[in-house]
């Protein structure tokens, strides 16, 4: 496949994490509607791998592979991302959720290093440290932080070791092979509390479901195909726009907006973010890929 052009990509990556905040919206409609997190989390997985399984390039070989622990580890991971940032959108504004669970990219360089030895540069160090403080400006823990928020830090802290998870296996399976089986693997982990929690539905919130799974489906494939044809460092700093995505979404589908100083601690996230890829180097980061 050749590689894509570099403004089509960009463009790409725009719509596809959108898309993704769209169906984190749907979710939140849900779940205010009374529908349990882990029913609307489960349902995410389970349609996401039917619709996704034609497309993985799946072989009868490959089954064997899911016997590798760390596949199952991996696949956990984000399950316990999804199911806390669905239980923080209950309570939290969408802005606001993502603020806190963007604690992931920052666990994520640290723990590569740490677990995978990879190089710590202090330019993108330094940017990290910055965006951290953004994030604790969101949230702000000791100053009546709420439940809301603290599954959302928990989901980041949950997402950043499936991302130092992905880039350790990253070089052993195929990427659409690690995301067939974190969506197969985790409508299993699901199964036995979503099917305890399948509720009496209407129309309007089997579409509303329906939106939320294959609009995470779609964004999360469209981001796969662009990180196969076209360089990560040019397509990662992209998933950063999920934040103004989420502030203005929030703020036309639910009259949610920052206030002064969350939205400072976003921009902060955003800012660092961005920048920190400007000094990368030959780094490979990956964009962030979400149930």
């Amino acid at each position: 496949m050749g590689q894509l052009n570099p403004t089509r990509a960009i463009a790409t990556m725009l719509v596809a994490t959108t898309v993704i905040v769209i169906g984190d919206t749907a979710a939140k409609l849900l779940i205010s509607q009374g529908q349990s997190a882990v029913f609307v989390a489960w349902m995410r997985f389970a349609i996401a791998a039917v619709l996704l399984l034609p497309f993985s390039g799946l072989r009868w070989s490959e089954l064997r592979l899911l016997s590798d622990w760390r596949i199952w580890l991996r696949a956990a991971l984000i399950v316990g991302a999804i199911s806390a940032i669905l239980t923080a959108l209950k309570t939290e504004p969408l802005a606001n959720a993502f603020g806190g669970f963007f604690i992931g990219p920052i666990l994520a360089y640290f723990l590569s290093a740490l677990v995978l030895k990879e190089r710590i540069s202090l330019a993108r160090t330094l940017l990290l440290s910055f965006s951290f403080v953004g994030v604790l400006l969101v949230v702000r823990p000791g100053y009546g932080m709420s439940s809301g928020l603290a599954f959302a830090v928990l989901s980041g802290l949950f997402h950043g070791s499936f991302l130092m998870m992905t880039k350790l296996l990253s070089n052993q399976y195929r990427p659409r092979f690690l995301l067939i089986s974190q969506l197969v693997i985790g409508a299993i982990l699901l199964s036995p509390v979503g099917l305890a929690n399948v509720p009496v539905i209407g129309m309007d919130a089997t579409i509303l479901i329906l939106i939320s799974a294959l609009a995470s489906a779609a964004g999360n494939y469209a981001i796969l195909r662009v990180n196969r044809t076209t360089p990560a460092s040019l397509v990662a700093p992209m998933v950063y726009f999920q934040l103004p995505a989420a502030a203005a979404i929030g703020w036309f589908v639910f009259a949610d907006w920052p206030d002064f100083v969350s939205f400072a601690g976003l921009l902060m996230i955003v800012t660092a973010g961005f920048s920190s890829f400007w000094f990368a180097g030959r780094e490979k980061p990956r964009p962030i890929v979400r149930a």
